[in-house]
């Protein structure tokens, strides 16, 4: 059984011409919701797998609140670039296809809308936007990370944050 847990970051400050998008960080209302959405994610799962996340630094930002809230060291957190400028499901792909086949779980912090349309391709629930910090966990019935297929992904759950506001 493979894992897919998407993370979209959180609600990060407007864009302004004094600071590049990938530089946006975190507004404090982010950092709160982040820190909830953890913890409900924690009560949901016991995440034992890598986290990969967007280099940009709100999906960053995410990440290690997400990290520090399920006891994960942030030092293991895995920048992937593919997370920032091209994510899509053929890029997907490629990230997974690097990952040993004995890791279960993955934790993928990134963007919109990539993210809304591949776990959207991925399980038969549809295309649906994903929130700020909205977590999609997606699985599937497969013993390799090069089995994952669209549309034979298993939605597990997905969490809003207005679900727990």
């Amino acid at each position: 059984m493979k894992n897919l847990i998407f993370i979209r970051h959180a609600k990060a400050e407007e864009g302004n011409p004094s600071i590049s998008d990938f530089e946006r960080s975190l507004t404090t209302k982010g950092k709160v919701i982040s820190m909830l959405m953890a913890g409900k994610l924690k009560e949901k799962d016991s995440f034992n797998g890598i986290i990969l996340t967007s280099p940009a630094f709100r999906a960053l930002e995410t990440a290690i609140i997400f990290s520090k809230v399920l006891g994960i060291e942030p030092a293991k957190i895995i920048m992937s670039d593919y997370l920032y400028l091209k994510m899509n499901y053929h890029y997907l792909r490629d990230i997974l296809s690097g990952i040993n086949d004995k890791t279960e779980s993955v934790m993928l912090f990134g963007h919109n809308p990539a993210f809304s349309e591949i776990t959207g391709k991925l399980c038969r629930r549809g295309y649906d936007l994903m929130p700020k910090c909205g977590i999609v966990n997606i699985s599937f019935n497969v013993d390799k990370w090069s089995e994952v297929k669209q549309k034979d992904g298993k939605l597990e759950y997905y969490l809003k944050p207005e679900k727990i506001l």
